[in-house]
């Protein structure tokens, strides 16, 4: 079987950057200095500085995060993870449908010919990369193999009940988180990070009231083959009035779809025989059935205006690559919504990644807010450990969740604003929509300030 060669993103402490991985062969996440963790033993009323309830991709990378930090160097840090190592260490054999990206790439409406482009002359680096969960999770449970007194690791681990820490003047108070496991392990730790996910225990069980909603739609997910190779270095996202359909480019010849839809169309397009979902692919991306006349017109006047003021601004239009066929077993859709919590953080207690926060994947941003979380706690952590601070004092901890609120919140927003925008095909409306879209592609500036935040 031939090599082909992934690109995945490591913590440095300071942000993420990429490292080559290949594909069939040992598959590792470059965290220098880093001391990771080992297989649990019996340790009962064991005391831990820090605590992570979750491991995924959000919740391993903390764990990784933490360790590599000079300044907690000799802190006790234990990572709960529910899934089974031998089953996320694995590098599956073929692509995967799960994926995570902010990527360089064209979005337009399918009601009009209006698009932004982001592309390489905008860039003075790549954006992000495409890259597939497992293999996130694979090359950071490899890490995690370095037995260390650093981080700890407790695979299979199931919480079963959070006993908070109350005020000192109560007698017999305790001064600690303590998680009780279902094996009747009691643990204590100075911090608990809830990264336990959208359904985050952690959170309820803390009392922290959740604003969300479903959005009544289903992402339908697929590993893509096209009809060609070509240089797939473009992440496509067409705006339907059914909701967006994307397609992420894993290699020359493979692509990652996200179609997000109505429950009930996400039902029959599961149902569909290989050929007829190709056509149905196809014919989202290509198909100019929603044009209408008034639309053209009013788009065609108002890019001749641009292009009278700006002749030299806007990108050439390209054309997204044909679809020939479907990964064997890929297509599983999953229901979409929105959370986000009231408050990230309480007495020794703090929430990240889809605990604290829950996307529509139209932006493909889930994964990175996540890691955002995860660069902003290590690096207040980090200064509370240097300066001789409790990690769990709700000083830096109250920073923490400003200093993400003030990011995570207008993202969400955003996002969710567009979901609504592009969910109707009324006239009146695409037309704003298609001045919006051209007026956004012939400014340079402003979409550089759009990827520039996307980046953070």
């Amino acid at each position: 079987m031939h090599s082909l060669t992934k690109t995945a993103l490591s913590f440095n402490g300071i942000g993420w950057r990429c490292v080559s991985l290949n594909r069939f062969s040992e598959t590792r996440i470059i965290c220098r200095g880093l001391t990771c963790a080992a297989e649990h033993g019996e340790h009962k009323n064991e005391l831990y500085d820090v605590i992570i309830s979750g491991g995924g991709m959000v919740g391993t990378a903390m764990a990784c995060s933490l360790g590599l930090d000079p300044n907690l160097e000799g802190k006790k840090i234990l990572l709960l993870e529910a899934g089974n190592k031998k089953v996320m260490d694995k590098v599956p054999d073929a692509y995967s449908t799960r994926v995570s990206s902010i990527s360089p790439g064209s979005v337009w409406d399918a009601c009009s010919d209006a698009l932004i482009t982001f592309d390489k002359e905008n860039l003075q680096d790549e954006m992000a990369y495409i890259v597939e969960n497992d293999i996130i999770v694979a090359a950071l449970t490899k890490q995690l193999e370095n037995l260390s007194d650093q981080v700890r690791v407790q695979y299979k681990s199931k919480v079963v009940k959070y006993t908070w820490p109350k005020s000192h003047q109560v007698a017999d108070a305790i001064p600690w988180v303590q998680v009780t496991l279902a094996n009747g392990q009691t643990l204590q730790t100075k911090l608990l990070i809830g990264a336990d996910g959208p359904n985050s225990m952690v959170r309820r069980e803390a009392g922290i009231p959740t604003v969300k909603w479903n959005y009544d739609q289903s992402a339908v997910v697929a590993v893509l083959h096209l009809s060609e190779p070509t240089e797939n270095n473009v992440a496509w996202q067409r705006f339907l009035p059914t909701g967006p359909i994307a397609m992420l480019p894993l290699s020359d010849t493979e692509s990652s779809l996200v179609w997000s839809t109505s429950h009930r169309h996400a039902e029959e397009l599961l149902q569909l025989d290989e050929e007829s979902f190709v056509d149905s692919i196809n014919t989202a991306f290509w198909s100019n059935e929603n044009h209408s006349e008034l639309v053209e017109t009013a788009g065609s006047l108002f890019r001749t205006a641009l292009s009278v003021l700006m002749p030299s601004a806007g990108s050439a239009r390209q054309l997204p690559p044909s679809v020939a066929g479907i990964g064997p077993k890929s297509r599983v859709m999953f229901p979409l919504g929105m959370g986000h919590a009231s408050e990230y953080i309480r007495h020794r207690v703090a929430l990240i990644g889809d605990a604290a926060h829950r996307i529509h994947p139209l932006a493909g941003q889930g994964a990175n807010l996540g890691f955002g979380d995860v660069a902003c706690l290590t690096q207040l952590l980090s200064q509370a450990a240097f300066n001789g601070k409790d990690l769990g004092a709700m000083q830096h901890l109250l920073e923490y969740e400003t200093e993400r609120q003030r990011h995570n919140l207008p993202m969400m927003a955003a996002i969710d604003l567009m979901k609504r925008l592009y969910s109707t095909n009324a006239a009146p409306m695409v037309v704003l929509r298609t001045f919006g879209l051209q007026a956004t592609n012939t400014l340079p500036a402003m979409k550089a300030q759009i990827m520039a935040f996307a980046s953070k």
